[in-house]
């Protein structure tokens, strides 16, 4: 039975949309047989209803435009429909090509002055990424095992978090804090295609894989290749380097998952051991199998660390992680999380540009309503976990900043703002309040 009449049985039956029920057949079927090799997928990414899912993807993702400086609002007048179209007939036709990325430095988070590249694909290649990942991810699901977390459905950071927190509470006290030197820029494409071909047969789909990787970028007006690495900034980046780094997920399993367990978000991970020995042994081989597939351990960023009563600590996806004595059962220690240093500076820079001086002249209504979605954001990600002090410390920094603000509106000084700009001045303006609105509940993905 071909995957499109499965499709249909499944869509019917559990009550899903053609697309979902699409990957659950694809999903199945390679979870049924873990050698099989799926020989006529290619021609799904041209269907009209998997290029609009991805098309809402991307049109959710919003993004600058590519080298072509077409951008969604554009496509949206000029109509998505037609767009759609062309594409679909170009993928059909084999006319299609991919063009090169943009290449912007944009500035690292908590890092003042320092920046990454980043790529940006072309709309068009774009919406054609977002539709093969929609294709392929459902393929290579059914390989990926529980040690990996990121950018996975129903997989989230946090159900990392919790498996990190479960493991140090249970006696690992020794950590290997891996650091992968430019891993999605690094990543050998002759190895990446045999891992791709090692569940895609369709000569179609490796060779538009292939182009991808190949596309090159554009940067200050001069073409560079692209020899090694992923598109970065494309949709279909992060499945690539999930398949990629599988084979350390795959290898650990299989060899060395006595010497501790590896959680893994995308190209972070850590290993948690309950010996020094054993976690100077685990980044040996770590270091080895990465290697085949291009990639190191930065030396200066990776490390071991002992979490034991408190000894140290580690930042893990935006988080500090350290063991805290408890005030109930003196003696025990347990894995507590708050916002890594680097995550306070970075918030604290959002909240010191909404608040600045040039903005004197508005009222402060408008100030509040640039800040509030960066608070609630930054607060929806970081309240699971212990982060009441420093969501104390971020509340009382944002008053001071309104405080200095309106200090400057009305000609005050702003040393005594806190006579006239108190706890009710400010729950006046409306202000998100990040305290008390903490909490601890499982942590959860959607697909």
């Amino acid at each position: 039975m071909s995957a499109e009449r499965s499709a249909r049985s499944v869509s019917h039956a559990e009550g899903v949309d053609k697309v979902r029920a699409l990957q659950r057949v694809l999903y199945r079927a390679a979870k049924q047989d873990p050698a099989r090799r799926f020989h006529a997928v290619y021609h799904h990414v041209a269907r009209s209803d998997i290029l609009w899912r991805a098309w809402s993807d991307v049109r959710a993702n919003r993004g600058a435009p590519g080298v072509d400086g077409l951008s969604i609002d554009a496509v949206e007048e000029s109509g998505v429909a037609i767009f759609l179209d062309e594409l679909a007939g170009a993928l059909r036709a084999g006319t299609y090509r991919s063009a090169p990325l943009r290449r912007v430095r944009i500035p690292k988070a908590g890092q003042p002055g320092k920046t990454r590249p980043l790529g940006i694909p072309c709309l068009r290649d774009r919406v054609a990424m977002a539709a093969a990942k929609l294709v392929l991810e459902a393929i290579f699901e059914a390989d990926f095992l529980p040690t990996s977390f990121g950018f996975r459905p129903k997989r989230s950071a946090h159900m990392a978090l919790e498996a990190i927190r479960v493991e140090a509470n249970a006696g690992a006290n020794w950590v290997l804090d891996a650091d992968v030197s430019d891993c999605f820029g690094s990543i050998d494409h002759d190895a990446l295609m045999a891992l791709l071909a090692r569940r895609v047969s369709d000569r179609k789909m490796l060779k538009l894989l292939r182009a991808w990787l190949r596309a090159g970028v554009l940067e200050d007006g001069a073409f560079t290749d692209t020899v090694s690495g992923t598109p970065q900034g494309s949709p279909i980046s992060p499945l690539l380097a999930n398949v990629a780094l599988h084979v350390l997920d795959e290898e650990w399993t299989n060899t060395s998952s006595g010497l501790g367990v590896l959680i893994r978000y995308a190209d972070d991970f850590v290993v948690l051991s309950t010996s020094r020995p054993r976690a100077v042994e685990a980044q040996r081989r770590v270091r080895a199998i990465l290697a085949r597939l291009g990639l190191q351990l930065n030396p200066d960023k990776t490390r071991i660390v002992h979490l034991g009563r408190g000894a140290e600590g580690f930042d893990f996806l935006g988080f500090h992680l350290h063991k805290v004595e408890s005030w109930r059962w003196p003696g025990h220690w347990y894995l507590h999380r708050w916002p890594s240093q680097r995550a306070m500076s970075s918030i604290r820079e959002k909240v010191r540009d909404a608040t600045d001086r040039r903005f004197v002249g508005y009222s402060l209504e408008v100030a509040v309503g640039r800040l509030n979605p960066v608070l609630r954001g930054w607060s929806t990600y970081f309240r699971n976990g212990n982060s009441s002090r420093k969501f104390t410390a971020i509340d009382s920094y944002v008053h001071q900043r309104l405080a200095r603000l309106a200090s400057m509106k009305h000609g005050r000084s702003h040393i005594g703002w806190a006579s006239h700009c108190n706890l009710e001045w400010l729950q006046t303006l409306g202000v998100y309040r990040l305290t008390g609105t903490i909490r601890w509940e499982s942590a959860h993905a959607t697909w």
